[in-house]
């Protein structure tokens, strides 16, 4: 059967222990056949996988890393090439920006204020896929570490920093998590998706940029966002795993460090720092759980699993279930994700929750075959939501053979 034809009979016979013998299978030879076709040669001579060719027909930072990690588990080398591609526009001073066009057009140049990628980067999530890549036996270019290593140390070193120590976005963009509704705050009137739209645009204008354009701060934004300062942390522990850079590692343990003290009991989240603080960076997001990565909080895995929290049939929930935000349809305001539940799935691998890791893997396995690999889709019934397929969503076949 195909993954298609799971999708529309749309059951509940998905799981680990009900799907026949072929699924993994046959999740596998899906994940490879997306990937395949998804992989471009560009005209620069770097070769990547676009998240899908309609909607997303360009390189995306941490989709990259994300597809970097399958086709190591696919065992094809094609990882590092990637990984490579996406770190080609670097600039001196360490940035790293979060699209490339590497079509030789500019089709947005206006509006990063630059030609051929954009002026904004997103979770470096190089760290942990060049260490994904080395603990598979893929030789690793020391070219790459330095590359991958200078990435973040400018998030370490160069980026504003919040009181309490957290690393400053520029723009709710850099964290992945475009719509989520830790940042209504920003807006200072109600979030509707007009008003926010709006907003997304207009805050490129005031980031507060270095003499080669590298992204330092933004008076506008100033949120210490402890997903995204998780995501920092937990990659350059990983690279450090590789390279043993002791330095890389002492900044990380620093912002792990700052990261604790955002903890929240009451909420059983991580709560941003800056001037959401005290009101949409309470809201309980997926996305702030991700400092579990660096953290075990026993009580945070607990919640993915709990159907009046996170828990769904097909991955945990993008918004708390009780929260006033939660909207089951709605963009990174309550569907399903499957680059956060494989990130949480690592999670709870490591942090000895009893049977979480595998809740997260049956959900993530019925979602994406539900879906047809979608970008992102309803956790309650795997419908799908945008695009479709979507390259990252190969990351169920990682789980499901881990």
């Amino acid at each position: 059967m195909t993954a298609e034809a799971e999708r529309d009979e749309g059951d509940s016979r998905h799981s680990l222990e009900t799907l026949p013998a072929t699924a993994v299978d046959e999740l596998r030879a899906a994940s490879r056949r997306i990937l395949v076709s998804a992989w471009r040669e560009a005209p620069d001579g770097t070769a990547f996988c676009v998240p899908n060719p309609t909607t997303y027909p360009w390189q995306w930072l941490w989709d990259s890393c994300f597809h970097a990690i399958v086709w190591s588990h696919l065992g094809d080398d094609r990882g590092l090439r990637e990984i490579a591609s996406a770190l080609r526009e670097q600039d001196d001073d360490g940035f790293v920006p979060h699209l490339r066009y590497a079509t030789g057009t500019d089709p947005h140049a206006d509006l990063w204020g630059r030609g051929g990628t954009s002026s904004i980067t997103q979770p470096p999530m190089h760290g942990h896929a060049l260490a994904v890549q080395q603990r598979a036996g893929i030789e690793v270019p020391g070219e790459l570490l330095e590359r991958a290593t200078n990435g973040l140390r400018f998030l370490l070193d160069r980026r504003r920093r919040t009181e309490g120590d957290l690393i400053e976005l520029v723009h709710p963009w850099e964290s992945g998590c475009d719509d989520s509704p830790r940042w209504d705050g920003l807006l200072g009137e109600a979030w509707t998706p007009e008003r926010w739209f709006r907003a997304k645009g207009s805050l490129l204008a005031t980031i507060e940029r270095s003499r080669t354009g590298a992204p330092l701060a933004n008076p506008a934004v100033a949120v210490g966002s402890v997903g995204f300062n998780a995501l920092v942390a937990w990659n350059a522990l990983e690279l450090a795993s590789v390279t043993d850079d002791d330095r890389l590692r002492s900044r990380a343990m620093s912002l792990v460090d700052a990261l604790t003290a955002r903890w929240d009991p009451a909420l059983v989240t991580w709560v941003d720092d800056g001037p959401t603080e005290r009101g949409s960076g309470r809201v309980r997001t997926l996305d702030a759980l991700l400092p579990l990565l660096v953290d075990a909080r026993p009580e945070a895995f607990a919640s993915l699993a709990d159907p009046d929290a996170f828990g769904a049939e097909c991955g945990p929930r993008g918004v708390h279930l009780a929260e006033p935000a939660h909207e089951r349809t709605r963009y990174w305001r309550g569907p399903a994700w499957p680059q956060l539940t494989y990130l949480l799935w690592v999670a709870s691998t490591r942090g000895g929750v009893g049977s979480v890791p595998s809740t997260l893997v049956r959900s993530m396995v019925t979602g994406a075959l539900r879906s047809g690999f979608a970008e992102y889709w309803v956790a309650d019934s795997g419908a799908p939501l945008g695009a479709v397929p979507q390259s990252w969503t190969t990351l169920s076949c990682v789980m499901a053979e881990s």
